[in-house]
C-alpha cells in the first residue's frame, strides 16, 4: 500500500474538520456549562467563563473598559502593534 499524497492528506483533514464542526480560526463560540456559567471559546488557549450577572456587569462596563484600554495602550502588550 502506497503513502498518501500531500493533496490526499489535506483533503482528508478538510473532510474531518467538516465532520467535527471545527469553527473557523478567530471566531468566538459560546456554550453553557453544567453549572450554568457561560463560556466563550476562541479568545485564547482557555475559555473565559462567567455567570449571567457577571457577563451583564462586564457588558455594562464595556465603554469604560474600552476607554481604559485606549488610555493604557502604550503600556499593554499587543500582538499587532499599530
Amino acid at each position: 500500500m502506497s503513502e498518501p499524497t500531500k493533496e490526499e492528506l489535506l483533503a482528508r483533514i478538510a473532510e474531518l474538520e467538516k465532520q467535527t464542526g471545527a469553527r473557523p480560526r478567530g471566531s468566538l463560540e459560546c456554550r453553557v456549562g453544567e453549572k450554568g456559567g457561560v463560556s466563550v471559546y476562541g479568545l485564547g488557549r482557555c475559555p473565559v467563563t462567567l455567570y449571567y450577572e457577571q457577563w451583564n456587569r462586564l457588558l455594562d462596563a464595556a465603554d469604560n473598559l474600552r476607554a481604559f484600554l485606549e488610555e493604557n495602550k502604550s503600556r499593554l502588550k499587543l500582538k499587532n502593534r499599530d
